[in-house]
C-alpha cells in the first residue's frame, strides 16, 4: 500500500459518517480515526499508523481538514457563546417537516427546554433541546446535512 492509497482512504473516511476505519490485508494493518470535535483553527493532528514487520516505523501526522463547511464556521469557532452540540450521529433538520417553519432562527430566544432541531438516526427523529437559556446567535449546520456526535449545531449567547 502506498501513500496515495492511504490518502484516498483518509479522504473517504473524512467524507463518511464513520469515526474509525481499520484496514487489514496480509500482515499490513492500517488504523484511521477521526479526531473528536477538534476546533478548525487548532494545530491538532490525526495520527495515521500501520503495523507489520516491514512498516512498523511508518507514521505520518496529517493536519485536520476541519468540519464540513469549515470556511463558514471559522468565525463561529472563535465567537463567544454556548454551543449546542449533536448528541449523536445522524442527519440534522431545522424543522419537523420540509413544509414547516424552522424550530428556531437567529435572534430567537430559547430556554433549556426549547426544541432547536431534529437529528434523524436510523429512521428515528430525535428532538434536540437547547439545554440553556439565551438568544440563538448562529445556526452552524445546514439543513439536511449529516452531523457527527459532538458537532456544533447552534451558538447561543
Amino acid at each position: 500500500m502506498d501513500i496515495g492509497q492511504i490518502k484516498e482512504l483518509m479522504g473517504l473516511l473524512e467524507e463518511s459518517t464513520l469515526a474509525k476505519l481499520v484496514f487489514k490485508k496480509g500482515d499490513l494493518e492500517l488504523h484511521l480515526e477521526k479526531a473528536q470535535a477538534a476546533p478548525v483553527h487548532s494545530s491538532a493532528s490525526r495520527m495515521v499508523y500501520a503495523e507489520n514487520a516491514s512498516e512498523t516505523a511508518f507514521q505520518s501526522e496529517i493536519p485536520l481538514q476541519g468540519e464540513r463547511g469549515a470556511g463558514r464556521r471559522v468565525e463561529s469557532q472563535e465567537a463567544s457563546g454556548i454551543y449546542v452540540t449533536s448528541p449523536m450521529v445522524g442527519t440534522f433538520y431545522t424543522s419537523a417537516a420540509p413544509d414547516q417553519p424552522s424550530f428556531v432562527k437567529p435572534g430567537d430566544a430559547v430556554d433549556a427546554h426549547t426544541v432547536v432541531c431534529i437529528i434523524e438516526a436510523m429512521k428515528v427523529m430525535n428532538e434536540v433541546k437547547a439545554g440553556v437559556s439565551g438568544i440563538v446567535a448562529e445556526i452552524l449546520t445546514d439543513n439536511a446535512q449529516p452531523v457527527e456526535f459532538g458537532s456544533r449545531l447552534f451558538r447561543i449567547k
